[in-house]
């Protein structure tokens, strides 16, 4: 579990990095030519610091702000846009009611923010092959590596067909190239994770939240399970758990406070810190999501809110429910505080609890909206619930009902009267009801629509869930059109758009 100490140890160095990139926050298609790398350029540290540059661009919106839930999140089931009623009618239309449009600031924040991971990502990896390498230097391109990898898998599920740059930019028209094919693209996620997970640790005792093996296995379970590899899925989902490294110790109304923080739960967790007049080093994650309302309550943007589908979804007595939903008007542990209740003009009956802040840390910090909240990427549970879908499909009932009774072993929480074991060993009964687990167990954490894309029912289980815009053309977001204009047409929109 972190400490407060811990966590400034970790993001100070990134912070540092930050501070030598100032200046860089243009697209990163736009960004000077840094020179070329040798030996003797790279005094002893410099390549950490690179990778300290690419975590800090995990902290940009479109990959832990609103741009990134937006994409993720909003367009399942689980959530609708939320705020009030007037704010944001144009996000309403692009995420809750599928009318995409090819110039959308959250689509091509998304997208610039992602190919700047992916940039600087390469910085590190071609100033890597330029040395001698040794383990220091191997682990951080392989820390480079991963977030390649991870840039590119989100890619690749929202867009589809996208241009494969892993080379270092030195020119701005160097990243002028077409698309690439999908299994083009998952090429490459593949090698990236393969050595990622060859050269990382499996902890950083000093560095807690940097990216582990577990990580790098966990990420390659979610690639191979997106594409129906069981096996391959199975293999790197077991290779997390083998680890040792994490367990189900922490009860389920405690993993989202911010004293959780990278727990044994843990397994990818983006970072922040946030400090009066420190905003930069904090990430928008809770802000965007957090209680809109006034005084006191408010809390930030007010977007992402579950929807009553997902509220239905839980069975009766199930404790995760009251662990996900923070509910209007009504008295909310774990702080005792009556959210106010929901009015005509912002009519929410319950906003995202995974994302509510402790009052104490609010005060502490002169700041309502949440900054230092870290974002949960890949949890432990996550990865069990991987390994019991691929058990499945490959015919092992047992081991993927052992797995699914370890999480709902932890959600039940010592009570007999809640959560009974699933005992189906038929194999279509035990694929719904492992579907069912994910979507209680993993509620409001971004994982929803792209899981319901993979199981090929995404269209029916919009339109019953009310979301009637969806058609099959809407799996995949247009390009953004300034993307397309930048590069002279090389680039190509998706179909249909």
């Amino acid at each position: 579990m972190k400490t407060r100490y811990q966590k400034i140890l970790w993001v100070l160095p990134v912070i540092l990095a930050a501070l030598s990139l100032a200046g860089c926050k243009k697209d990163w298609l736009e960004r000077m030519p840094q020179g070329r790398y040798t030996e003797d350029d790279i005094p002893a540290g410099s390549l950490e610091g690179q990778v300290f540059g690419a975590y800090a661009a995990l902290r940009n919106d479109g990959i832990s702000g609103l741009s990134y839930v937006a994409v993720h999140n909003i367009r399942s089931d689980d959530a609708v846009k939320g705020s009030s009623v007037s704010d944001g009618v144009d996000a309403e239309n692009f995420f809750d009611n599928f009318q995409y449009t090819t110039d959308f600031w959250l689509l091509n924040t998304y997208w610039t923010d992602h190919y700047n991971l992916i940039s600087l990502a390469n910085n590190v990896i071609a100033a890597a092959d330029t040395v001698e390498l040794d383990s220091a230097t191997s682990i951080n391109a392989g820390e480079a590596k991963f977030l390649r990898a991870f840039a590119y898998f989100n890619l690749v599920r929202a867009f589809g067909e996208v241009p494969l740059i892993d080379f270092r930019i030195i020119e701005p028209e160097d990243a002028i190239v077409p698309k690439s094919s999908v299994a083009e693209i998952y090429a490459l996620i593949d090698a990236d994770l393969e050595e990622a997970t060859g050269v990382l640790p499996l902890d950083w005792p000093e560095y807690p939240g940097r990216i582990t093996r577990g990580a790098a296995l966990a990420l390659q379970a979610k690639t191979f399970l997106f594409r129906g590899q069981w096996a391959a899925a199975l293999a790197s989902a077991e290779g997390v758990m083998n680890t040792g490294m994490y367990d189900l110790s922490m009860p389920y109304d405690e993993i989202f406070r911010e004293e959780a923080e990278n727990s044994s739960e843990s397994v990818f967790e983006i970072q922040a810190l946030y400090e009066q007049g420190q905003t930069e080093f904090g990430i928008n994650y809770a802000t965007r999501q957090g209680v809109r309302g006034a005084g006191e309550w408010n809390l930030g943007w007010g977007w992402n809110t579950p929807t009553e589908s997902l509220a239905e979804a839980f069975e009766a007595g199930d404790p995760r429910k009251d662990v996900t939903l923070l509910y209007s008007g009504q008295l909310n542990e774990p702080y005792g505080e009556t959210v106010p209740p929901a009015t005509p003009n912002v009519p929410r009956p319950y906003w995202n609890k995974k994302v509510y802040t402790n009052p104490a840390i609010r005060d502490a910090t002169a700041s309502q909206g949440g900054q230092w909240f870290n974002m949960r990427v890949i949890r432990y549970a996550d990865v069990i619930l991987m390994a019991a879908e691929a058990a499945n499909e490959l015919g092992n009932t047992a081991k993927a009902l052992e797995y699914m009774e370890m999480v709902r072993a932890r959600a039940r929480g010592g009570s007999d009267s809640v959560l009974p074991p699933v005992i189906t060993t038929n194999p279509e009964e035990l694929r719904e009801a492992i579907r069912h687990e994910r979507r209680v167990e993993l509620g409001m954490e971004d994982e929803r629509f792209f899981d319901l894309v993979r199981w090929g029912i995404v269209q029916q289980v919009m339109h019953a869930a009310g979301k009637t815009g969806y058609q099959p053309r809407h799996e995949y977001l247009p390009i953004p059109q300034p993307e397309i204009d930048k590069s002279g047409g090389v680039l190509k929109q998706n179909p249909n758009y």
